[in-house]
């Protein structure tokens, strides 16, 4: 079948949507490798076991945590790639078979906002990156007028670097998604260079390991270990739940199923854990050497003497930002809101929907508290996607068999048109997955008390990734399978 078969119904069908040809099919297993050595060697990463260490773990317990929760999203990365290896379709084509033509609007939106929010995250530290070079050689930029209100937490200094290297990311989306192949080459071979020199410098520097790797975990219980333990997994689970959902924008130019499963197994849990460590090691040697426990990369890379010094590891790490932003936080909500009109909406025209909304979710803000990354941000997303793709998943392995009609997913009067576009029994299953972790999230962000609802309800908060994929998938698996007898 070719693309021109399916080219009538121009309301589904764009050729950013358009399934991937056999010759754009080139991605062998070290290219998803790379990707994911590239995504994961971020600021984010590296400071996500701060958030754990902080929270009362010690170093071996929020590494394991880092571990085993990107062992267990790797699961649904590898399932919901293969219809994207196997059709060449992107994810919100592929949400078409199990939500329905309109209805896959839903979760693109869901997943769209998140990566809006994770844009505007790694836009505010690759901008903070340039502030902190651009202040060594132009002093007055710490002294500037405050223009921002005091409620918004936002001085006028990073301000300024954050919205230049913001319009460098609209750049890069004007120029299409074949510029990010040379950022994402030069960031899997320097990064990997320079975690590992950042390391050696920690080693010396310290002469040794450090405190924090000797210092005890804070839980004096193991119940309360556990009380910590399982939300701090979710959140964990929530880093790359997103991209869960979406890989098939990037398994779709896979040369084999082989080719995108292992170089998921080679990519993700090893760089994820791996670059962690540094993390947590080089805090540990900042301790001894600043006299104060330095969590941030840019921060720590601003306390050294030499300006060109800084000013090389400053632009390496815009670079790198730049790289993991347009390839994990562009590449999908650009497809997400072009799936809303196809004819009207393109790609760089999605990416600058993704940079308006990122800049109006106040990204500084998100970051600022270690504990509001997790429970709020991180825990808060993966209860809206967990039972997007418990759906997705039942549907395509026990509903369709692995077996989708691809005329279909473009037509609007296919069998994945179901009742005017849309699948009740999904939005059903969406909703009841959803339900049971808003009152926890709601006495998280304190818009209610814990004596409002039983502690019990409250709890499954902490589990809400878990929670939101096995509810939904099971009531979809339910509700189709009466349907189809």
């Amino acid at each position: 079948m070719t693309n021109k078969s399916i080219h009538s119904d121009s309301a589904l069908y764009s050729e950013d949507l358009a399934p991937a040809t056999a010759q754009n099919r080139s991605w062998t297993t070290w290219n998803y490798a790379a990707l994911w050595i590239s995504m994961s060697l971020c600021i984010p990463t590296y400071m996500l076991s701060s958030s754990l260490i902080e929270g009362g773990m010690n170093w071996w317990q929020a590494i394991l945590t880092i571990f085993l929760g990107n062992t267990i999203v790797l699961i649904p990365m590898i399932l919901n790639g293969h219809a994207g290896a196997k059709y060449g379709i992107p994810f919100p084509v592929f949400a078409r078979a199990s939500f329905g033509t309109k209805g896959a609007n839903i979760p693109a939106l869901l997943r769209a906002i998140v990566a809006c929010g994770w844009f505007g995250i790694q836009t505010w530290i690759g901008g903070f990156a340039i502030y902190q070079m651009m202040r060594l050689w132009i002093p007055s930029l710490e002294t500037l007028p405050q223009i921002f209100p005091d409620s918004w937490g936002l001085q006028t200094g990073p301000a300024i670097c954050f919205l230049a290297f913001w319009l460098i990311n609209m750049y890069v989306v004007y120029l299409g998604v074949e510029s990010i192949r040379k950022l994402l080459v030069f960031k899997a071979i320097f990064l990997p260079v320079a975690a590992l020199a950042l390391l050696a410098w920690a080693l010396v520097a310290a002469h040794g390991l450090g405190p924090i790797l000797s210092t005890p975990s804070k839980f004096t219980n193991t119940s309360d270990f556990f009380h910590f333990f399982f939300p701090a997994l979710t959140g964990m689970v929530g880093f790359w739940a997103t991209l869960s959902l979406n890989i098939p924008d990037f398994t779709r130019y896979a040369t084999s199923q082989k080719a995108q499963i292992k170089g998921q197994i080679y990519g993700l849990p090893t760089s994820m854990t791996l670059f962690a460590f540094v993390g947590v090691v080089v805090t540990s040697a900042t301790t001894i050497v600043f006299g104060t426990t330095i969590w941030d990369p840019v921060v720590l890379a601003g306390k050294f003497d030499s300006k060109l010094l800084v000013s090389a590891a400053m632009i390496a790490v815009a670079i790198s930002t730049l790289a993991t932003n347009i390839a994990a936080n562009i590449v999908s909500p650009a497809n997400d809101f072009a799936h809303f009109a196809p004819s009207k909406i393109d790609f760089r025209k999605g990416g600058y929907i993704t940079g308006i909304i990122g800049i109006l979710i106040f990204p500084w803000k998100l970051i600022a508290d270690p504990t509001g990354y997790i429970f709020t941000w991180l825990v808060g997303y993966s209860s809206l996607l967990g039972p997007v793709g418990g759906i997705m998943i039942v549907d395509y392995y026990f509903i369709r068999k692995q077996t989708l009609i691809l005329e279909d997913l473009y037509d609007s009067k296919g069998i994945y048109s179901f009742n005017k576009g849309f699948n009740s029994y999904a939005l059903l299953a969406l909703i009841l997955g959803i339900l049971p972790n808003v009152p926890g999230f709601l006495m998280t962000i304190k818009v209610i008390s814990t004596d409002l609802c039983p502690q019990w309800v409250t709890g499954l908060y902490s589990y809400a990734w878990f929670v939101g994929f096995g509810i939904s998938g099971l009531v979809y698996w339910i509700a189709m399978k009466n349907k189809t007898n």
